[in-house]
Order: C-alpha cells, then sequence, then structure tokens
C-alpha cells in the first residue's frame, strides 16, 4: 500500500507528520511525504519514508496557497496511490480534488482520502480580523469537510468543535512524542551557556502572541543567574533578535534559530522550566495542545504554561508545573524566580514527569492511528 501525505511547510520539524509517517511505514505502508522547500530551509535528513519538496516561487499569501494546491493537484495526478493523507485546511483542495477525480475514473479502486486537523484551522491567529481571508477557508472548508472520512484531530477539544460544526465523527490523535531517553543532553558550554546557569526554555513556532515578548521582558527583572533559550524561527524572529539588543540583553537570551528534529531533544533536555505562555487571542491557541508541551514532559522539564484546557487538564493531573496568572513581565520573573529557586517542588515536579512520560508518548498513541488507516483501507 502506497501512501502519499502532504503538508505545506518545508518537512523539517513537523513532528507531528514525521511521527505519522514513521507508524505507517511500520505497518507497512510505502510512504511519500511532500511539502515545499523554502530559500531558507534546512538540508533535508535521510528518513524512513520518501520525501519530496516543492519549489515555489510565492512564500504566502493567497497566490501561495493557490499554487502549492495546484502543483499538489499535478503531483498526486501522476502518482498513484493508495492513500491520500492530508494536513490541515490548506492542503485539503488538492488532495479532495484528486480524490474526486480518481473517483470518476477509477471507482472503486481510487485512492482513500484520510485527514488530519492539526488545529482548528479558522482559529489561527493569523486569520483574526480578516473577515474576507477567513470567509474565503470556511467556503473551501464547508464545501469539503461534510465529505470526509475519516478525520482526526490532535485533542477533544477540536475535534468536538469540528464534530458540532459538520455533524461528523471525529477521531483523536494526540500530539505525544515519542518516549524518550534523558541522556544525550547538550553541551551548555558548546551554546555559549555555563554550567551553572539555569535555562528557561521556548520551543517551537516564534510567532505573535505566544507571550515570547513578554518572555524577554522578564529577563530584566530575573534574579536568577538564567538564560531564556528561545528554539525555533517564525514570523516575528528577527523582531526578537532587535528586541534582545534594544533591551541589552545578549548575555542573557538565546535564539539560535530553527532546530532540525533528529538534534530538538537533546536540546530540551537543557531546559528548567518549559514555556508555553500563549495568549488568549483564538480559539485555535486556547484549545492549543502544543508540541513543545508534550517534548516539555518527554524532557522532564516542569512547565509553566498558559491556564487553557487542553494544556491546564494535563498538569492538573500529574502535578508536573504551574500556569502563569497573567502575561506581565515583572510577574513573570517573579514567578520564574519562585519556581526556579524551589527545590523541593521541583524535585516534585521532576518525580510527576516520569510517570506522565510513561503515559502520554507515541508508543501508546500510534495504536489508534493504526486502526484509523486498517478500517479505511478495508
Amino acid at each position: 500500500m502506497f501512501a502519499i501525505v502532504s503538508v505545506t511547510n518545508d518537512l523539517t520539524t513537523d513532528q507531528r507528520v514525521d511521527r505519522t509517517c514513521r507508524t505507517l511505514v511500520k505497518a507497512g505502508f510505502d510512504v511519500l511525504l511532500v511539502g515545499r522547500r523554502r530559500r531558507n530551509s534546512l538540508p533535508m535528513p535521510t528518513r524512513s519514508y520518501l520525501t519530496h519538496r516543492m519549489m515555489l516561487l510565492f512564500e504566502k499569501g493567497p497566490l501561495f496557497y493557490a499554487e502549492y494546491n495546484l502543483k499538489l493537484f499535478l503531483f498526486l495526478l501522476v502518482h498513484h496511490a493508495d492513500i491520500f493523507v492530508s494536513n490541515d485546511l490548506d492542503t485539503l483542495p488538492a488532495n479532495y480534488t484528486a480524490f474526486r477525480w480518481f473517483g470518476l475514473i477509477r471507482g472503486d479502486n481510487a485512492p482513500k482520502l484520510v485527514h488530519d486537523c492539526h488545529e482548528y484551522f479558522r482559529g489561527v491567529p493569523e486569520l483574526v480580523g480578516r473577515k474576507m481571508v477567513a470567509s474565503t477557508w470556511k467556503w473551501l472548508e464547508d464545501l469539503i469537510f461534510p465529505h470526509l472520512q475519516p478525520i482526526f484531530a490532535v485533542n477533544r477539544s477540536i475535534a468536538d468543535i469540528y464534530s458540532k460544526e459538520y455533524n461528523r465523527t471525529i477521531k483523536v490523535i494526540r500530539n505525544v512524542p515519542d518516549r524518550k531517553t534523558l541522556t544525550g543532553k547538550r553541551d551548555k558550554l558548546s551554546l555559549g551557556i555555563r554550567p551553572e546557569q539555569k535555562v528557561i526554555l521556548y520551543q517551537g513556532a516564534v510567532n505573535v502572541d505566544r507571550g515570547l515578548e513578554e518572555a524577554i521582558a522578564a529577563m530584566e527583572y530575573l534574579r536568577n543567574d538564567a538564560v531564556l533559550l528561545i528554539l525555533g524561527t517564525g514570523d516575528i524572529f528577527n523582531q526578537l533578535k532587535e528586541l534582545v539588543v534594544k533591551k541589552g540583553l545578549e548575555n542573557k537570551i538565546m535564539l539560535p534559530g530553527a532546530i532540525p528534529l533528529e538534534k530538538l531533544h537533546s536540546y530540551t533536555l537543557l531546559g528548567d522550566i518549559g514555556l508555553s505562555i500563549e495568549k488568549n487571542v483564538c480559539i485555535n491557541y486556547f484549545y492549543a495542545l502544543p508540541n513543545k508541551f508534550m517534548d516539555y514532559i518527554q524532557a522532564n522539564v516542569p512547565v509553566l504554561v498558559s491556564p487553557f484546557p487542553e494544556m491546564k487538564a494535563i498538569v492538573d493531573q500529574y502535578m508536573i508545573g504551574e500556569f502563569i496568572g497573567n502575561h506581565d513581565p515583572v510577574a513573570l520573573a517573579s514567578q520564574l524566580d519562585r519556581m526556579l529557586n524551589d527545590k523541593v517542588q521541583l524535585e516534585l515536579y521532576h518525580k510527576n514527569l516520569i510517570n506522565a512520560a510513561k503515559d502520554l508518548c507515541w508508543e501508546n498513541e500510534e495504536k489508534k492511528l493504526v486502526d484509523i488507516f486498517s478500517e479505511t483501507i478495508k
């Protein structure tokens, strides 16, 4: 069986899609993952499945999505797969059109279509206040979504939203990482961090409303000898670098940029506290269950997070960290200082994280994914 999995990113840092592809390979599928190659994309490492990155003229905006879906549609037409796997709404037009085309000419022998909702797409912060753009995506979703099956989402909150909107059964495959060891930590000195310094960690997309500006500002008031390590890149990466220089915090904040998936865990292990302090600006952030949050758990890193439903449920269940009260930099600094100074509480968090990591791992979650695909190809 041959599966073509498609995303609009450059493949190098998408953990969820990588896990999906590896699981399909283990289940006996030949897998081809399709994305795009950007001008600043990292080299693509060898993986257990095939990859293809399309070169596009446009980097973002309507022309990017139109060009991507046209090229993907043509690509799917000449690669006769058994299953198309679309990831998020921005890959659906090409996948669904190819699915319908093959259905017309091949009938029951046409490829199946499986859809994975990484987020509530129309609730992303980039669409907040952009009614015309959001309406266009809603029109596309209304056109396609009622005809999809099977569908799965990253958590129960998002699955319930889609289920109510479209009266579809939405299964849940959570964003949990592979079970990790606690060895292989990167050398602090190689990053310019002194061995005795604490590390406050953020990893993931460096985008708007993720609390990063406030986290940087909080480092002005932090009393502990600590650095803020921001792993990743995104829309506001250069703005944050300028902010660090403006505030004279170059010795307290590090932004090494994007880290390949294969090396990320060695960096995550450096963390003393892991941040996921998104703002409640959109439904997608409010119901998020971020990759970074789960990565912190596997790396035994206590968390400081926004009190949003999905993250709060896990923090409360396992007692692995705290919630922010607000995004005021002085308050953030005070809370970070208190957490870093409370060695007894940190030790309890570390013990609880061991139990959480055993439960919240891909080895437990992937069984549900295999069941979905097994049912689809019957």
